[in-house]
């Protein structure tokens, strides 16, 4: 996967959004990567525009008698998905939008996905634009516009709290469909954070905080991390090397508790461990105190017997018999 550079409007815009959604910069700069691939913009008619690609189902639906029947003849509309093919060069793809555009103006730029999001144009209502072509004028307002179009196509869905807790998992399921496992883009956005992190440090969206271990790390954090785990049941050495075995053991733990297996230890997976831990200590005390409490109860019982039958001894030992 190509890593964009940072180029100084890339990080200002990814930053600003980033900001605004209160979620970290890194994982929004991750999601820009894995969703554009690197790409931004294409020179078309001698101006760089967003990248789109035509869908030609959904400009099928959203057409009717003569319409309809003018952009099927044309080849631009078809109920079934993907049988419009979209030519790979960018300047072809406009011009496949200008051709509909004549046919029907809104239902041809609804039918559009833009920008580095990839947001189809026919979101323009739920977004809270005024039109169609508000949603178009903000993707072709340069990067600033496409990482903003992003990022409420990201806040509208509710998908802004699992890049906070950065479960890149729940985020791809719910941004790209229930494909996103096969595609791997929940380890591609996992891999590009991880490369963003050091690069947003400081940044003024929220920041990560405390360490990060991963394959390669070495010493006392890593050992703690080993025996940790090893305390929630999990077999696995403890030597201070953070080696597959302990990635493969840390995947399977973050697994487990509904996190992106991304065997990489950071703040929110360390946070777990350390909750885990706590719940793990809670019941052993509670156990133990429940023993206790069966203990006391049988001493109590005991002593109260004892001292019933020593007050019996004594009022029958008075007592004459005839």
């Amino acid at each position: 996967m190509v890593m964009p550079k940072l180029e100084p409007l890339l990080r200002e815009a990814i930053e600003k959004e980033a900001k605004r959604l209160d979620i970290p910069t890194a994982a929004l700069a991750a999601v820009v990567a894995v969703e554009s691939g690197g790409r931004f913009s294409a020179r078309v008619a001698g101006r760089d525009e967003p990248l789109i690609r035509f869908e030609g189902h959904y400009f099928d639906r959203r057409l009717a008698g003569r319409s309809l029947t003018i952009a099927r003849e044309a080849g631009l509309a078809d109920p079934r998905a993907g049988q419009v093919k979209n030519p790979r060069g960018q300047a072809a793809r406009w011009a496949i939008l200008k051709r509909a555009a004549a046919i029907h103006h809104v239902a041809a730029h609804e039918s559009c996905s833009w920008g580095c999001g990839q947001v189809m144009g026919s979101h323009w209502r739920w977004l809270g634009y005024p039109s169609v072509d508000a949603l178009v004028d903000d993707a072709r307002n340069g990067i600033g516009g496409q990482v903003r179009l992003m990022g409420r196509f990201i806040a509208k869905s509710g998908l802004d709290d699992a890049l906070r807790r950065k479960d890149f998992r729940a985020f791809a399921k719910g941004y790209n469909g229930p494909a996103y496992a096969k595609n791997a883009y929940d380890r591609k956005i996992a891999d590009a954070f991880a490369a963003y992190e050091r690069a947003f440090a400081g940044s003024p969206g929220r920041q990560t905080k405390g360490q990060i271990l991963k394959r390669g790390a070495q010493g006392e954090p890593v050992r703690k991390l080993q025996a940790d785990l090893m305390t929630l049941g999990y077999k696995l050495g403890v030597d201070g090397a953070f080696g597959p075995q302990t990635e493969t053991v840390l995947r399977r733990f973050q697994a487990d508790v509904g996190l992106a297996p991304d065997g990489i230890a950071g703040p929110l997976t360390l946070d777990n461990i350390k909750t885990a831990l706590a719940d793990r200590s809670g019941g052993e005390i509670a156990a133990g105190q429940e023993e206790s409490k069966k203990t006391n109860g049988q001493s109590v019982g005991w002593a109260l017997l004892t001292l019933l039958y020593a007050i019996l001894q004594r009022v029958l030992g008075r007592v004459r018999l005839d």
